[in-house]
């Protein structure tokens, strides 16, 4: 029997999650297959109810449902608790839903080695799913302060409660993207808006490079983005000097560990990333 996942959220037009899957399940010898199912929040009911009667083994969970899925689960892992936000699920055989973050692990994995953030200070954009995934993430690379980016510093005060909470080593402070001036006190600066994503903003970036040029010498510039996998501000970055990291091994590190959730074997990275590229 085929085991059937998928990728529910909206709108999916730009998803690559099908070509990566599919990589991952050839690289371990598994009959899968993996459907782009286009959820409209509206719809988030009915297709709960279509994923358990059409007897789907797991799905993944993009914008804009990864925190209304958590109201059909029954249980969720440290990650996604964390987080708030819910990327892999599990239908077990009972039909019940395990819910789990694998964006934090992905982010993790995707900065290289010889980068050490152990008691840097970060600059983060943004105050979505993406951007706790990225606290999460920063958080096991040892990141001792973070400035956080957002548009309506009022509206992101239950957010940064929520973190100074849950991360109490580390020191929040919220700031307003659009005053932005100065960088240099940070190591490390990382995206998590959709500015500069193909089909919404390619032509954009969320910090200009004036700006971004009073990062200090050696700084990490890291955008979540992965389609275009080289955005406005990394290519700015790059010009500039600047150690720039795209989402492109974030998102294939965290299929990765979601087939590790699903199989519990750990496909192939080079030949998912490598479909990914091929189809970028």
């Amino acid at each position: 029997m085929t085991n059937k996942f998928g990728l529910i959220g909206y709108p999916l037009g730009h998803s690559l999650s099908a070509v990566i899957h599919k990589a991952g399940f050839k690289s371990l010898g598994i009959d899968a297959s993996y459907d782009i199912l286009e959820t409209p929040p509206e719809d988030l009911v009915d297709r709960v109810k279509f994923l358990k009667h059409e007897n789907y083994t797991g799905f993944n969970v993009t914008i804009p449902l990864k925190l209304p899925i958590s109201l059909f689960v029954q249980e969720v892992d440290k990650y996604a608790d964390i987080a708030g936000a819910v990327n892999t699920v599990k239908i077990n055989p009972d039909k019940t839903f395990s819910a789990f973050n694998t964006d934090a692990a992905g982010f993790r994995k995707a900065v290289p080695s010889d980068i050490n953030l152990q008691g840097a200070t970060a600059a983060l954009l943004g105050t979505g799913g993406a951007s706790r995934a990225a606290v999460l993430g920063l958080s096991d690379l040892g990141i001792s302060e973070i400035g956080v980016y957002t548009r309506n510093i009022p509206n992101a005060m239950d957010y940064m409660a929520y973190m100074r909470r849950k991360f109490p080593h580390i020191t929040f402070t919220a700031y307003q993207i659009d005053a932005v001036r100065d960088l240099s006190k940070y190591q490390i600066l990382v995206n998590t808006t959709p500015i500069g994503m193909l089909g919404r903003s390619a032509d954009m970036t969320p910090i200009e490079e004036n700006v971004l040029k009073t990062l200090p010498d050696g700084a990490v510039v890291y955008d979540v983005i992965y389609n275009p996998k080289k955005t406005v501000l990394l290519k700015n970055a790059e010009k500039l000097g600047y150690k720039i990291i795209n989402g492109l091994d974030m998102f294939v590190y965290q299929a990765i560990a979601a087939q590790e959730i699903w199989f519990g074997k750990t496909p192939d990275f080079n030949a998912m990333k490598i479909d990914a590229l091929e189809n970028l």
